[in-house]
């Protein structure tokens, strides 16, 4: 078994314009300030990195890496969701998704989706370069829209989706793969990858690649409504990263999974701050210790109550509470004895 490392925090949702969330040094400063040892990188937030230079310059990751230690952290990720989600996009999520790309290719899918496709590649190379063994993505989607169909699905179009999405992902994977690195991609709702079914097709649609894998996160799969702990127990040997967030999920007369359209705060499932959800995570620790999970434990805050300050201040704390110090023997050894085969046949009756 593995202790899990961490605490540490996924800097996507924090950065802005204002101090101390507005440069590389300001904001490890406040992470380290809190208790983090680790941080994950949205690697599309140019202020941290810069990703084709990461990918290219043995010496600037060097530099970042030093920087990010120099106040105790450690980077624990690279992250390509943004760039990820433009590897496969259904036309009718064009105008929405442009918003991830630069001005240079928006409008233009062809240009943005190859834009996509040199971004996640270029995650491999600097994931290798900084020392990193795993980064993680979102899959996209060409198959979203017929997640509940109606009319019925054709038949085949299930199998067509996912062999275009193996298409687009497998050369990139490829990439992973000479990096040493695997790509973990984060199940989740809008996605193709959005459930462990849909994990398990795309797995077969790239003919099991070896650098398919998975980053765990609870919260999605109580909006969903999928058990998350026999999740664990199905796919943790594709488990290599975890985002330690909370959901709730309150279903009335009027509203349920689908939630009616309304804002977040609304809605019968919604994302919350680390304890003030549903989510059993004393179940969760423990059974990836026991599966001997060797990644982080990377706080991704989002809540549509409490203020990302006080949920990144509580998180700390709560995930370092969690983290179980794996032990080192079995709690009955003192009562044991040198076995050897002779005494094993004599307790059996066989001598």
């Amino acid at each position: 078994m593995n202790t899990i490392k961490g605490p540490a925090i996924f800097l996507a949702q924090f950065m802005g314009d204002e101090a101390p969330f507005n440069t590389l040094e300001s904001i490890c400063q406040w992470a380290a300030d809190l208790g983090y040892i680790g941080v994950q990188i949205p690697t599309w937030e140019t202020r941290l990195i810069d990703l084709k230079t990461a990918a290219e310059s043995q010496t600037y990751c060097d530099d970042l890496k030093g920087k990010i230690e120099s106040f105790g952290l450690q980077i624990s990720e690279l992250s390509t969701h943004l760039q990820g989600q433009l590897v496969a996009v259904h036309p009718a999520y064009d105008t929405m998704f442009d918003v991830f790309a630069p001005d240079a290719v928006k409008r233009n899918p062809q240009a943005r989706q190859e834009w996509a496709v040199h971004q996640v590649r270029y995650a491999a190379q600097a994931s290798r370069r900084l020392g990193l063994d795993r980064s993680v993505t979102f899959s996209g989607a060409f198959l979203w829209h017929t997640v509940y169909p109606w009319p019925q699905r054709p038949k085949g179009l299930v199998e067509t989706g996912f062999k275009e999405l193996a298409k687009r992902w497998l050369p990139i994977l490829n990439a992973y793969d000479e990096a040493g690195v695997d790509l973990c991609y984060e199940v989740h709702a809008g996605e193709d990858l959005h459930d462990g079914v849909s994990f398990e097709r795309f797995l077969e649609a790239t003919n099991d690649h070896p650098r398919v894998n998975l980053l765990y996160d609870p919260s999605h799969f109580i909006l969903m409504q999928l058990d998350y702990l026999a999740y664990i127990d199905i796919y943790r040997d594709y488990i290599k990263m975890f985002h330690v967030k909370d959901a709730e999920y309150n279903p009335s007369g009027r509203s349920g999974v689908y939630g009616g359209y309304q804002d977040w705060v609304d809605r019968p499932g919604r994302f919350r701050s680390l304890g003030d959800g549903h989510v059993d995570f004393g179940a969760i620790f423990s059974k990836l210790s026991q599966y001997s999970y060797d990644g982080w434990a990377v706080l991704e805050w989002e809540c549509c109550i409490k203020s990302p300050e006080q949920g990144a201040r509580e998180g700390g704390p709560f995930i370092k509470d969690h983290i179980i110090e794996v032990t080192q023997k079995a709690f009955d050894d003192f009562a044991g004895g040198q076995a050897d085969e002779t005494s094993n046949r004599q307790i059996l009756g066989l001598e």
